[in-house]
């Protein structure tokens, strides 16, 4: 049964409220209608895209959050963290991020994404990175969604440090992984 233009609008406002995260073309296939149909519902609602309704989230609710860093050097959108315990983040790789010669994205900026996820999963004021071991599993290219998990692993009170371990994915298949050894000026826990 396709709904009506009305109906689908409202339908596609709670879908969007309930999932802010939700993708244009994964709308698209949930109402049966094309992405353009999608696109120009929510210019008619005034509903931002994607990537400014992840940052919209991400400003209200971590801003206050993150202490280490400002979340506009966050490399990627933070979706959700726990300070020193874990901490999730999500790249969209576009054009201006791969090689145009091979259509696969520059490491810098996978390792940007995951360096930049361990400094703000820290709760202090300063995190640095001192040691990375970091694997780069397979290519990523342009349009993919890259998925970036933080969780720490240990933290060394006694050296000011924590060790982070990071997967990144990319349509659930690991693509990087890194451990991030961080400086920071305080132990765990501590405030």
């Amino acid at each position: 049964m396709k709904l009506t233009k009305k109906e689908r609008q409202q339908s596609l406002t709670q879908t969007i409220a309930d999932n802010p995260f939700v993708t244009d073309e994964q709308l698209a296939n949930q109402f049966n209608v094309s992405v353009q149909t999608i696109r120009l519902d929510r210019m008619e609602l005034s509903i931002p895209e994607l990537r400014e309704r992840i940052k919209d989230v991400a400003a209200k609710n971590y801003e206050n959050e993150v202490k280490s860093l400002p979340l506009d050097e966050v490399i990627g959108e933070i979706i959700d963290i726990e300070l020193d315990q874990r901490a999730l983040s999500i790249f969209d790789v576009s054009e201006e991020h791969v090689f145009q010669r091979n259509d696969i994205a520059r490491g810098h900026h996978l390792f940007a994404q995951a360096n930049s996820l361990a400094v703000a999963v820290i709760d202090d004021e300063l995190a640095l990175t001192a040691k990375s071991n970091v694997v780069f599993v397979q290519p990523v290219r342009a349009g993919d969604r890259v998925i970036t998990k933080a969780v720490v692993r240990e933290q060394q009170d006694e050296k000011n440090r924590t060790i982070i371990d990071v997967t990144s994915t990319v349509n659930n298949k690991v693509v990087f992984t890194g451990e991030f050894i961080m400086y920071r000026t305080k132990g765990g826990n501590e405030q």
